[in-house]
């Protein structure tokens, strides 16, 4: 009854008859300490650090575009006399006012800003400067701001599916002029092709009208040296070409006089026999 003990993660504050005892500041700090027994009663707080996590809120840029920010505070109690009497020792008091401050206060910062700046520039430089302001109006509530951290920075969905839409349109067009471009060079590789192939293949033509040219001159020629040397020879050998030829499948049909010149050698043969 006449003794008790604050440990170090709390802070104590000792009534008389309910009034607070402020003669010895000692009496809230860590450590055993002693009372009367009846007459004074104790009340303890946690003196960690806290963590207060408000609901994401919606601010106006300068640009006047809606940015949904989800943001949390960490905070302990520095000055637990102050703390019970300004807010009667609530948490859910002390997390109200901060919540409603740290709002303000980033509703302010991001006013003088564009979103650019308000997601990728300022950022740190927001969280500083809330963190200051909060904690220069907490300090007469008895706590220290810790920290102000902003946990998420969106687009409003309206707007998100807005950005979202012209990104899209914005990605079809880039596409598209990159499929065009390819078509183009396709175009070329292909007409380049088709020039370089009609090309190659007239170059063979005429290479190979040259040879085939080559080879029935050179023929030719055989046919007239052979031709004048011996005179019926060459005539029989012609013949015979033209006997296989004609020949060749057989049903081929041949209408012609049994005395033809045709059939020369076959006359010639028989008489030999």
């Amino acid at each position: 009854m006449s003794i008790y003990v604050v440990d170090e993660r709390e802070r104590a504050i000792v009534f008389k008859f309910g009034e607070i005892v402020k003669a010895d500041a000692k009496d809230g700090e860590p450590g055993l300490r002693f009372k009367y027994p009846f007459v004074n009663n104790v009340r303890k707080f946690d003196a960690r650090v806290q963590t207060s996590d408000a609901d994401p809120q919606s601010f106006l840029t300068s640009e006047k575009k809606n940015l949904v920010v989800d943001s949390f505070v960490k905070w302990r109690i520095s000055d637990v006399y102050l703390y019970f009497t300004r807010l009667q020792g609530s948490q859910a008091s002390a997390r109200k006012r901060m919540s409603q401050r740290v709002n303000d206060s980033l509703r302010q910062e991001f006013g003088k800003r564009t979103v650019q700046e308000v997601i990728s520039g300022d950022r740190v430089l927001i969280m500083d400067n809330v963190r200051k302001v909060v904690n220069d109006e907490m300090e007469g509530l008895g706590i220290q701001v810790l920290d102000v951290r902003l946990k998420r920075v969106d687009l409003d969905p309206a707007v998100s599916d807005n950005v979202y839409g012209r990104m899209v349109a914005e990605r079809s067009r880039v596409a598209k002029e990159f499929q065009a471009e390819g078509s183009e060079v396709a175009e070329q590789i292909r007409a380049d092709a088709d020039r370089q192939s009609q090309i190659l293949l007239a170059d063979a033509n005429k290479e190979s009208e040259q040879i085939r040219g080559q080879g029935d001159a050179r023929a030719t020629a055989i046919y007239a040296e052979a031709f004048g040397r011996d005179q019926e020879f060459y005539r029989l050998y012609r013949s015979l070409g033209a006997y296989t030829k004609t020949f060749a499948d057989p049903s081929n049909l041949l209408v012609i006089e049994p005395d033809s010149e045709f059939f020369r050698y076959f006359k010639q043969s028989e008489s030999g026999n």
